[in-house]
């Protein structure tokens, strides 16, 4: 990755979009529960379903696994592949208190964290690194289908790297910063979705003169 190029992508998208104020929860956890439910679905579902599954349960590891499988795919409903996300979350509740809860995954450095992490049935890169930069503040890049488009086009990216090459990259360009790594990712995300489309809107993009794929 040409750090120069990476940041001004970000000191592009940051003055037309401004701070996106993202992961919104009130807890780590509620931040990792997010994070399990939102594959493959778009964000306003995670929200019906935690609002759903609040009226079940308490937002805790605990109150989760005392609900009954099927009342929790339920409340689950919205986020879509419900059952099988009510599976996913279940075995991410009994993984977080078997290793303490978030004392004591707190205690662990990055790499063994994440390892942990992707040890968990239907936890993959992309909702392990969510979790471990937005619940944990760990300096790890979180990469999306978003982020592998819009750098394609940019010509930053050749578009067949593996997710660990360009996590990698971004981390290497712009160095530890937990800060830049949450207001960048939650960028990339908005203008994926409004301006860098399947179909991109390159007319009025703000990245329009510095992209080859225009």
């Amino acid at each position: 990755m040409d750090a120069e190029r990476t940041r001004a992508v970000y000191d592009a998208l940051f003055g037309v979009y401004g701070p996106q104020h993202w992961w919104p929860a009130d807890t780590p956890f509620e931040v990792m529960v997010g994070a399990v439910l939102t594959q493959n679905t778009a964000w306003i579902n995670v929200e019906r379903a935690l609002a759903r599954l609040r009226e079940r349960a308490a937002l805790d590891a605990e109150a989760i696994l005392a609900l009954a499988p099927d009342a929790l795919a339920d409340a689950l409903r919205p986020a879509g592949y419900f059952n099988v996300k009510a599976r996913r979350l279940s075995a991410f509740c009994e993984f977080f208190l078997a290793a303490g809860g978030l004392e004591g995954l707190s205690a662990l450095e990055t790499p063994p964290l994440r390892r942990d992490l992707l040890g968990v049935k239907g936890v993959g890169p992309e909702t392990a690194d969510d979790m471990l930069l937005y619940a944990f503040e760990r300096p790890v890049f979180v990469v999306d289908a978003y982020t592998r488009r819009i750098f394609t086009r940019l010509g930053l990216l050749e578009g067949d790297e593996g997710y660990e090459e360009i996590r990698q990259g971004f981390e290497t360009a712009l160095g530890p910063d937990v800060p830049l790594f949450k207001e960048y990712h939650a960028l990339v995300v908005r203008h994926g979705k409004e301006r860098c489309k399947t179909r991109p809107g390159c007319v009025d993009c703000v990245l329009r003169s510095a992209c080859p794929a225009v």
